[in-house]
Formats: C-alpha cells, sequence, structure tokens
C-alpha cells in the first residue's frame, strides 16, 4: 500500500496526506480536495468482493484512499465500530420495486439517514487523529437538515472536539431540528441562521477562508466539502452494483442530490472500475443541477421552500469537485469558472466540459405535486413507504428512458418517518414512528437564533470553542 496524495481543485494550496485532508477540510485556496490520481480496482479484485460483507466491501473500496496513513488493523477496527450502530446487518440493502427497478435503503443508522453511514466513519477518523495528535479541533458545518444530525450524533461527547451546526431557522422539518438540538453534551452547540442553507454554507465557507481565524479555532469541516465523506459514500456503490451482478453486468443510479456530494461519490465509483451507466440526477424545484446538465450554465435561483428541505439548495459545492474532472483537471480552468461565479453570479461551461457532463451525467426535476404522486402511486402499487427525497429520487427514474435489462438502484436517503406530514398527505396513513425517533419528541431543545452576519457567528463560535482558548 502507497501513500496517497491529496489536491485542491484550484491548485493553489499545499498537496497534503491523507489525515491532513481529513482534519482540514476546505483548502487554503478555497478549493476542494481530491486525490491526485483516481485508483482503479481490477475487474477480478471486484468481483471477489460479491457477497462479502458491508465492512470487508468498506475496507477493500476506502483503503486505497487512505494509503499508508492507518494501517489495516487500524481501519478495519474505525469501520467495524461505525457500522456497528446501524439497526440492519446489510447496512444498505436493497429493496425491488418493479421488474428493474430497486430501492438502496440508507437510512438505517442511527439518525435514519443517508449522512449517518459517512458521519460515523468520519468522526471516528477524527476522533483518532486529533487523540493521536494532542490536539482539539472545533468543527463547523452547514445543514439543510439531515447532516446537522448525523455529524452530532457522531461527535457528540468527543472529547477532543466541539462541534457547531448552523441550520436555516424554520427550514428543516421538526424531526430534523430536533435530533440536532435535543442533544445534552457539552461539546455540542446548534446556531439557528435567519436566512436558506446556502446563507448558512456561506458563512461556513467565509470562516474556512478567514485563515487566521480557522488556525485559532483549529477549523475542520464534516460537511461534504470533506474528502473522507465522499469516500465513504463510494462504498455503497459497489455493495449494491455487486449484488445485481457487477462487474459482469452494468448498473445505472438515480440519486436525490442538493450539494452534490451523494451522486460524485457515484462518478468516482465508475473512474475506480465499477460499471455504472450515466448517473441520473434527481433535484426537486431548486434544479440548478438539472438546468446546468441541460444547458452548461451554472447559475442560481432564489432557494425554494420544498417538502425535501435536504435538497433545497441552489449552491452546489460538490460540483467544483467534477468541474476538476470536466476541466481534464487544470486547476486554471477551475480557478477561472470560479472568478465567474464570484464576480457574475453564474459560468458557463465550455461545449467539449458540457459534453463530457452530459456523457456522464442526466438531470430530471420533480415539482411538489410530483414528489407526492410519486409517494402515493408507489405505496398504492407496492405497498413501499418512500420519503419525499427518495421520491424526487423515484419520480426522476421513471423518467429516465432506458435499457429495461439494465438494473435502475434509485438511492433512498430518509426513513419516511423524518417527513410524516408529507408522507400521509400521499397515504393516507400515519407513519410509524421508529423508537429511535419517538425517544427525542418531548426532550428540551438547546439552540441559538444569529442573524445571517458573519461577525456574529465567528464570535459565538469564538466564546463558545474550547480550541480557541488553548495556548498556542
Amino acid at each position: 500500500m502507497t501513500s496517497q496524495t491529496y489536491v485542491s481543485t484550484r491548485g493553489r494550496a499545499p498537496a497534503l496526506g491523507f489525515e491532513d485532508v481529513l482534519l482540514q477540510g476546505l483548502a487554503r485556496d478555497g478549493g476542494l480536495y481530491v486525490p491526485a490520481r483516481w485508483p482503479r480496482l481490477r475487474r477480478d479484485a471486484i468481483a471477489a468482493l460479491a457477497g462479502r460483507p458491508y465492512a470487508h466491501v468498506a475496507l477493500a473500496v476506502m483503503r486505497p484512499f487512505v494509503g499508508t496513513d492507518l494501517d489495516e488493523a487500524e481501519f478495519r477496527a474505525v469501520i467495524d465500530e461505525a457500522y456497528a450502530t446501524f439497526s440492519h446487518p446489510a447496512i444498505a440493502p436493497l429493496v425491488q420495486i418493479g421488474p428493474a427497478s430497486w430501492v438502496l435503503e440508507l437510512f438505517h443508522g442511527p439518525t435514519l439517514a443517508f449522512k449517518d453511514i459517512a458521519m460515523q466513519v468520519l468522526a471516528r477518523l477524527m476522533n483518532r487523529a486529533l487523540t493521536r495528535r494532542g490536539r482539539r479541533a472545533t468543527i463547523v458545518a452547514a445543514t439543510s437538515g439531515d447532516t446537522g444530525g448525523a455529524a452530532i450524533e457522531a461527535f457528540r461527547g468527543l472529547e477532543a472536539i466541539d462541534i457547531f451546526v448552523l441550520h436555516p431557522h424554520g427550514r428543516v422539518s421538526d424531526v430534523q431540528r430536533r435530533q440536532m438540538t435535543t442533544a445534552r453534551e457539552r461539546n455540542v452547540h446548534n446556531i439557528a441562521i435567519e436566512g436558506t442553507f446556502d446563507d448558512a454554507q456561506a458563512l461556513v465557507k467565509a470562516l474556512f477562508n478567514d485563515h487566521a481565524l480557522a488556525d485559532r479555532l483549529q477549523l475542520s469541516g464534516v460537511n461534504s466539502i470533506n474528502w473522507a465523506r465522499i469516500m465513504a459514500q463510494i462504498v455503497y456503490y459497489f455493495t449494491a452494483a455487486l449484488s445485481l451482478g457487477a462487474p459482469y453486468r452494468r448498473v445505472r443510479f438515480t440519486v436525490p442530490t442538493g450539494n452534490f456530494g451523494d451522486v460524485f461519490a457515484g462518478h468516482v465509483a465508475r473512474r475506480m472500475g465499477l460499471p455504472v451507466g450515466r448517473l441520473v440526477v434527481a433535484t426537486n424545484q431548486n434544479d440548478i443541477l438539472a438546468r446546468t446538465i441541460r444547458t452548461g450554465r451554472y447559475a442560481p435561483r432564489q432557494v425554494v421552500a420544498t417538502a425535501s428541505p435536504s435538497m433545497d439548495i441552489q449552491v452546489s459545492s460538490n460540483f467544483e469537485r467534477l468541474l476538476f474532472d470536466l476541466a481534464q483537471r487544470n486547476p486554471a480552468r477551475v480557478r477561472a469558472l470560479m472568478a465567474d461565479f464570484a464576480e457574475r453570479g453564474a459560468f458557463r461551461l465550455s461545449e467539449a466540459e458540457l459534453a463530457a457532463l452530459q456523457e456522464g451525467f442526466a438531470a430530471h426535476r420533480a415539482s411538489e405535486a410530483e414528489t407526492v404522486r410519486t409517494i402515493a402511486r408507489l405505496w398504492r402499487e407496492t405497498g413501499y413507504v418512500a420519503d419525499p427525497h427518495t421520491a424526487v429520487g423515484l419520480a426522476a427514474a421513471r423518467a429516465e428512458q432506458g435499457d429495461d435489462a439494465t438494473p435502475m438502484v434509485t438511492l433512498a436517503t430518509a426513513h419516511p418517518a423524518k417527513f410524516p406530514e408529507t408522507v400521509e398527505r400521499a397515504t393516507g396513513e400515519p407513519v410509524p414512528q421508529p423508537p429511535r425517533l419517538a425517544a427525542i419528541m418531548d426532550r428540551k431543545e438547546r439552540y441559538t437564533v444569529l442573524g445571517n452576519e458573519y461577525r456574529a457567528v465567528a464570535d459565538y463560535i469564538l466564546h463558545k470553542s474550547r480550541a480557541a482558548r488553548e495556548p498556542a
């Protein structure tokens, strides 16, 4: 096993090893870290993973990205401990809903959302690295719903880490909010921002780009700007495809997405040698990704609140990682595009970049009415109950034309009980509440409301962070 080197998409930050990228999150030049080269798995190596437990596949798929920063025994222990928190032995089981249609259930973790699959690994890796280095860190994350709860569940009570989660005030579901705000541990801090998710995400990026502050806080991130999040999400593309005949059979995936991290993990799986067809990007009314894939112009509009709030995003951070590949890994081109975005609020891909994008990705948009109809139709025809985010994905999968002999897997990103009002409106039936959710509904909440102002947020974090109070 060799060491792995990571480079920034903007090319002006130092190359780092895995553990340093894990702890840093965003690159110093504002870019996102990616491996200097994509690892490839041989076809026979992929085939040998068929039928193996999820943790075994996870070790094989993630190991090339970690390199020599962890020995195999250490990494295996991290993975085993992380997935021991899941309620289903398969971790990410497949459920068939039609002749060539499948749902990949990613919501069997502690907070009933797909973010748990990566966050449980990430927290253990970070805590191990910090403890070994004798350091504290301040985690800052923005959430449109599920990231915050998954991060708090994973990091709560860790002595080396304080975690601050920013969510848009009044724009997440009641269950999502309570999964964040009912944590009692002293290292957990919730901030409700008077604004949208994009506002919260912009504040987090501004904190990272204030290098003096970032150093004082020992700032680190757990949003999907952190490469380790993407790395852990690659695994379930492999387990699903292997269950359906890969590497000897091609598999298609439809991915409900807002910040582009989950679908980018599928792109990486494809680059690693998994036979994945065009990835279908499913968006709600906040359809910047669908518009970009159709026209080549990346131009945000005002965020619209929907029944699938985790996708209410108009600035998809991880799209920059794909831009780096579309631009033939030319950081100067990425810098030019991101400068256009900063100055004009939009950018346009070249003809070659758009052709490469459309070769690898398709996209469909689902309206609110279509989302509800999809939940109702699936429940009526199969008895399967989907949450609104998964329904957006299922609507996109149905709209996508293709070979019916090739399986289509839609990623189910959250348990329906997290969005009971929408699901009950669609099915006419109450959604049974899992014990994990019932336990938090009567607990006292704890959060602070702040305006969409950088200084107010920075000062609050400085006051609360233990890393900021330690001598340099």
